[in-house]
């Protein structure tokens, strides 16, 4: 119908055209062709315009992504440039955390209390030729760039999707969670017993509509809690993590609940994969190796599990790592053992969630109008224990602690999906002795977060 109208008015406008005077070079007027002859020059040159309009339209249903105009939306995703099928995709966003940490128990003032940033992070996310996807993510926080992640997806299905180059190892519950929705100020001291960011080839993917996922890794492998750029030695690591969700297709209380199990192993050596240990708020350290290597197979594994519904949330995770220690002529496994649970509740009723989008607010801060946002309560305890071996072999630096353990509790304050401010409590005893060489820690941290 549309290309009716168009002929018909063609017509009528080249008609008016044809029969009106014909203006000659000195102003006057000069006899007009016939109107027959006229009339077959007008169906040509509208014949014509029909072929050209086929032509591109064709063209633009065999590629139209090329052709089709950019759409352009902004939001809790950051700024997003797309082509209506989604094909190619550029999500532009950026990470802001500004803290604040203050130790209460410091009448020494060997603990700096400090302002600072914890995350800038601008990010880049990507989708080409609609099997391709790319991830970018520097950190300029501390005034140092550090490449966070570096990677490129190659999706052949919901089921299996190719991975390389640098991303978080696929271990730890809470270390997997995007750090935008972060329960607690840090993550608790189970995380410092997890692989952070490595480099390798993953390969993951959802079964069964998300009743279990996986991913398996090839990486370099790095010490516990460390990330790394570079590899220092030949041996690699291999990681698996299995999820399974027994009630994500039900209607009832139990859907949000599921288990997971991951693992490590691989061979490692030099004094680079030894970790050290350091308290969750304040960073303080309080557990290094002096003149020991690693020497030979190192393992990892953790059973998590996590439950969602409505304004609750729980997880919980417990990792152990044994490696191989040598320091002279003695070799010894070592084992480090953490565990922790955490739950929450959002008071103001909306769902609780581990996504990157975390807890979006029903209504948005607006206090002219008496909206807050969104309010979230949490508390968890969390405890980390060194094995006596690494005493026993004088493989420890002096005045190490063997044994850590942490109550925390927070108030999340989730004024938009894009501002959040957090606030904690963290008390850390040593050695099971508050009063003892050394003494508990009392922290109070906060956290204004922007992310979009």
């Amino acid at each position: 119908m549309k290309t009716n109208c168009l002929r018909t008015l063609g017509l009528t406008l080249l008609l008016a055209a044809a029969v009106a005077p014909v203006s000659g070079q000195d102003g006057g007027s000069s006899d007009p062709p016939p109107v027959e002859s006229r009339i077959e020059s007008i169906e040509e040159r509208l014949q014509r315009l029909e072929n050209a309009n086929r032509t591109a339209a064709a063209s633009a249903n065999a590629n139209p992504s090329r052709l089709a105009p950019t759409a352009t939306t902004s939001g809790s995703d950051g700024i997003v440039l797309q082509n209506p099928e989604g094909d190619y995709r550029l999500q532009i966003g950026l990470l802001v955390q500004a803290d604040g940490q203050f130790d209460l128990s410091d009448s020494s003032r060997q603990v700096v209390d400090t302002f600072s940033f914890g995350r800038l992070r601008p990010y880049l996310r990507g989708r080409f030729s609609k099997r391709f996807e790319f991830y970018f993510n520097p950190d300029f926080a501390g005034g140092n760039l550090v490449v966070q992640d570096a990677y490129v997806d190659t999706i052949f299905s919901p089921a299996f999707r190719l991975r390389a180059g640098k991303g978080k190892t696929p271990f730890g519950l809470e270390r997997l969670h995007s750090a935008s929705n972060l329960l607690f100020f840090n993550r608790a001291l189970p995380t410092a017993l997890v692989p952070n960011r490595d480099i390798g080839i993953q390969a993951m993917g959802d079964i069964a509509g998300g009743v279990v996922s996986y991913t398996a890794a090839i990486m370099n492998g790095v010490a516990d809690g460390a990330r790394a750029d570079l590899d220092t030695n030949d041996g690699k690591d291999v990681s698996a993590r299995v999820i399974v969700r027994p009630f994500q297709k039900t209607k009832t209380p139990l859907r949000g609940f599921g288990v997971a199990m991951a693992g490590s192993r691989g061979r490692q050596s030099g004094a680079a994969a030894l970790p050290s240990f350091k308290t969750q708020s304040l960073q303080q350290p309080y557990f290094s190796y002096s003149g020991a290597t690693v020497e030979g197979l190192r393992t990892r594994y953790s059973p998590q599990f996590f439950y969602y519904y409505k304004a609750f949330g729980a997880f919980g995770e417990y990792v152990r790592t044994e490696t191989p220690i040598r320091k002279a002529a003695v070799t010894t496994d070592v084992a480090h053992e953490a565990w922790q649970v955490a739950a929450s509740y959002v008071l103001t009723g909306e769902p609780a969630t581990d996504a990157a989008a975390g807890v979006r607010p029903r209504a948005n801060f607006d206090f002219g109008h008496g909206h807050l946002g969104a309010f979230q309560v949490a508390a968890r305890y969390h405890t980390l224990k060194v094995n006596n071996r690494a005493f026993e072999f004088n493989l420890a630096t002096p005045g190490s602690s063997r044994k850590v353990e942490a109550w925390t509790i927070g108030l999340n304050w989730i004024l938009t999906g894009n501002l959040k401010y957090t606030f904690n409590y963290e008390r850390t005893i040593f050695d099971g002795n508050a009063k003892g060489a050394r003494q508990a820690e009392n922290a109070i941290v906060f956290r204004t977060q922007m992310n979009f």
